[in-house]
């Protein structure tokens, strides 16, 4: 796996979390900022924002199991699974010495991961930047993309997710809408993605989806959405592109619902990747968001 240098200048770490290696970015010196990640991504794409940041802040951006540079193993090795991700993010936590002020910028998987720990620790998140995700069921009048079916549910969609990568790279076109994202950019996305075996996150993910009561991680899931209104009186910025084909403008209206307090931003030309499609604007709003709301 190789990213270019001048996207990605970082030197990681790595944790032992069961056996396995879990890698991870620490930059800067202060409160900490915690930006978790999603499918098919990785730390990369935090790597702007860490910039922007790590002056004044402690940034800590880990790469979840079978993503970026941690380890990709097998399912014998590792159980691919929300409150694995959940428990891995906690040694994680814990490890760090990450007491309290801790502010958490989520996106994508990363906004269901971030929030089940934050249910579990409400006393020590201060602020929260929320990145077209989500951290409840599936919204009533929302249909399940039929692109993310197939690949949950067939041996079709295995086929094109870990033989073609067709997940990470048809992400990384569609991701964005302003305009094609630069060969190298798409390059360190897709790199750590370049074998079956190293596919396996990108597949499990979209498998562990919850649908209906009884599918794996559906009761944590909804443990998670009662926990939410606790969080209503803190900061919290939301910045969203509204041409994501998944979490779309009926995502948004439940987050508007939940967190009415919530300062709110919509890109209306821009994709699931908020952070390449309107970095500059983004990056802004967040560094104003974070100095407006000291802890």
């Amino acid at each position: 796996m190789s990213v270019a240098p001048h996207l990605y200048p970082f030197e990681g770490k790595r944790l032992d979390v069961g056996g396995v290696g879990y890698h991870y970015l620490d930059q800067g010196s202060g409160d900490p900022v915690l930006m978790i990640h999603g499918n098919p991504t990785w730390s990369f794409y935090y790597r702007n924002l860490i910039n922007t940041l790590s002056d004044r802040y402690r940034t800590i951006a880990p790469d979840h199991i079978g993503c970026g540079f941690s380890d990709k193993p097998a399912d014998s090795q590792y159980d691919y699974t929300l409150s694995r991700r959940v428990a891995d993010l906690d040694t994680l936590i814990s490890h760090l010495n990450l007491k309290n002020n801790i502010t958490l910028v989520l996106h994508d998987w990363g906004g269901m991961i971030g929030m089940a720990w934050a249910s579990q620790n409400p006393e020590r998140i201060k602020r929260i930047v929320l990145l077209n995700t989500a951290a409840f069921h599936l919204p009533t009048s929302k249909p399940f993309p039929w692109a993310l079916w197939v690949c949950r549910n067939t041996w079709i969609g295995t086929g094109l997710v870990r033989g073609a990568n067709a997940f990470a790279s048809i992400a990384a076109r569609v991701g964005v809408k302003r305009k094609p994202m630069p060969k190298d950019v798409k390059a360190g996305y897709l790199s750590p993605y370049d074998s079956w075996d190293n596919r396996i996150a990108t597949l499990r993910f979209v498998q562990d989806i919850p649908l209906k009561p009884g599918d794996r991680g559906f009761d944590l899931i909804s443990a998670v959405a009662e926990s939410l209104p606790r969080f209503a009186d803190l900061p919290i910025l939301i910045c969203w592109g509204m041409q994501d084909f998944v979490f779309d403008q009926y995502f948004l209206a439940e987050w508007e619902r939940i967190w009415p307090k919530a300062q709110v931003h919509r890109f209306e030309d821009c994709g699931h990747y908020i952070l390449e499609d309107a970095s500059e604007e983004v990056l802004s709003l967040i560094n104003t968001f974070l100095s407006e709301n000291p802890l």
